[in-house]
């Protein structure tokens, strides 16, 4: 598929070539973002947010685009990320389809899209580009950096890879190392992708395409990213009417399938399978102990701030809460006045997106300490 990039959305050149951890190069690659509010005279009220896997950089309406974004509830003015105060910069992940360069941009070799032949793909790439993204807007040390999800784990591997480039860190929902369970999941995403015929090695186009796998993949996420309780609360055990019903013996019967079908369906044209095959890999080889001798708390103690702050839900079962825990516990082990905020949201994962009467006064209390 083409690429996917919302009007306004901005770019900044990487070094060419640039290398990845595991090996390989990129020539001519790119990094897509948008900003929000000013950067003061003295440029320290800049914030870095990092996504997680399937967003773009468009995180809220603006000027260049006055579409609303994926977190419009909790960027803008006078809103818990405080765009009269802050300098917001968001940035697409490397490896995307959303702008910044994955397997779905044209390779400059080829005149094709990458495909398989792009480079194995590191959350350490990803931060390392970011930081060329800061840079090339003149701003030496953020004020904060935000990492929802995958992003949590992208800011984590910023920080440890540029000392001092940031005074304070909130991560939301994020992880310093995939846990079995969420490897399982994303293995079985990336099964049902490669079985569908038409991945066909990854060399599929729009007319010979695996929806059936993305469908499957994507179901698969959703399923994680809520929790029984909320399931259990919006569907019940509520049947289709019979004008809904597949004529199918083991088709669709309950109000939760078709909710599935549907969110799957608008899903698959929007997501390049390989890029979520790039992505999803990137995040199981993550894991802060690589810095700490094999040890995660000692890996994340080597991380020098003023402030953190770690937020997870009770609900969540692909971040579980104690993987919060443990960032707020290593930062603090490195010297940060650190703190970790469970929250009661019933809605898991994706609860940082949705349930913005808790997860906002926790961030904008946080930035308004700053």
């Amino acid at each position: 598929m083409t690429e996917v990039i919302p009007p306004g959305t901005r770019f900044v050149a990487l070094p060419s070539p640039f290398a990845f951890k595991r090996g390989g190069e990129l020539h001519g690659a790119r990094m897509a973002f948008e900003t929000w509010g000013e950067l003061n005279a003295e440029r320290d009220n800049a914030v870095l947010i990092f996504t997680g896997l399937s967003p773009n950089a468009h995180a809220a309406s603006n000027e260049a685009n006055p579409e609303p974004g994926w977190w419009e509830a909790m960027l803008g003015p006078g809103k818990p990320i405080d765009t009269d105060r802050w300098f917001v910069v968001c940035v697409n992940a490397l490896g995307s389809c959303k702008g910044s360069t994955g397997a779905a941009s044209i390779d400059p070799a080829t005149g094709q899209p990458y495909r398989l032949a792009y480079p194995d793909l590191s959350i350490e790439d990803g931060a390392r580009a970011a930081h060329h993204v800061v840079r090339s807007l003149g701003i030496e040390r953020l004020a904060c950096v935000i990492g929802n999800s995958m992003g949590g784990m992208t800011a984590l591997a910023f920080l440890l890879l540029h000392p001092g480039a940031a005074r304070m860190h909130i991560n939301v929902s994020g992880s310093a190392q995939a846990l079995p369970f969420s490897i399982a999941i994303r293995s079985l995403q990336r099964e049902a992708i490669r079985l569908d015929p038409n991945w066909n090695q990854g060399l599929y186009d729009e007319h010979a395409y695996p929806e059936n796998g993305m469908r499957i993949a994507r179901k698969l996420g959703v399923v994680t990213y809520r929790s029984a309780m909320e399931w259990d609360g919006r569907f019940g055990r509520v049947r289709l009417d019979s004008e809904c019903r597949e004529d199918d013996p083991f088709g669709q019967e309950f109000e939760v399938e078709r909710y599935l079908e549907g969110h799957a369906r608008r899903f698959v044209r929007s997501f390049d399978p390989n890029c979520y095959l790039y992505l999803g890999r990137a995040m199981d080889w993550f894991d802060v102990a690589e810095y700490g001798n094999g040890d995660v708390l000692r890996g994340l103690a080597t991380i020098r701030l003023e402030r953190a702050l770690a937020i997870g839900v009770h609900t969540d079962i692909l971040f579980p809460l104690q993987q919060q825990e443990q960032v707020a516990d290593g930062l603090r082990a490195g010297g940060a006045d650190s703190e970790f905020l469970p929250l009661p949201s019933p809605q898991g994962h994706d609860a940082f997106l949705v349930d913005i009467d808790r997860f906002g006064p926790a961030i904008g209390g946080f930035l308004a300490r700053l």
